[in-house]
């Protein structure tokens, strides 16, 4: 049996076809010297809000990708809840994304790579909505890279 080419799979609303478009935006923040950190925001296998961390260029620690992504997504749906949606981000919310995601009771989240030192699950694992189905892990690899090449820079 002939093994096919994973590319040939790939459609266009999969999983890693948004995580894909969250690590655009997280090389959008690397290149603008902010932690890259990106996200999408589907509904209806289509991406109605997309962001990356902008704390430094707006001077606002609250201006992190998914607190950016989910102003966009309510303004784009005319709704505070985002039940119906999937947010894609790159790396793990911290406890106040996380808060905020679980007070627009985001239906999905997917997550690429941990953090193990501000991530939810280290700090308030309890604090997402608890209708909200969570996955991580997904282009881990390529998003922990992005972070460790972002700080090393930095040293």
């Amino acid at each position: 049996m002939e093994k096919k080419d994973e590319k040939l799979e790939f459609s266009v609303f999969s999983d890693r076809s948004f995580m894909l478009e969250a690590l655009k935006e997280a090389r959008k923040a690397f290149e603008a010297d902010e932690v890259p950190v990106g996200c999408v925001i589907v509904f209806k296998n289509r991406i109605i809000a997309r962001a990356h961390n902008l704390t430094e260029r707006l001077k606002d620690p609250t201006a992190h990708a998914e607190m950016l992504a989910i102003t966009a997504a309510a303004n784009a749906l005319g709704g505070k809840y985002l039940t119906d949606c999937t947010l894609f981000v790159s790396l793990e919310p911290c406890v106040m994304c996380a808060g905020a995601l679980a007070w627009a009771q985001v239906g999905r989240i997917v997550y690429g790579a941990s953090d193990v030192k501000r991530g939810f699950t280290v700090f308030a694992p309890l604090a997402m909505h608890p209708h909200t189905s969570i996955e991580s892990g997904l282009e881990a690899e390529e998003a922990s890279r992005l972070i460790k090449d972002f700080f090393a820079r930095k040293r």
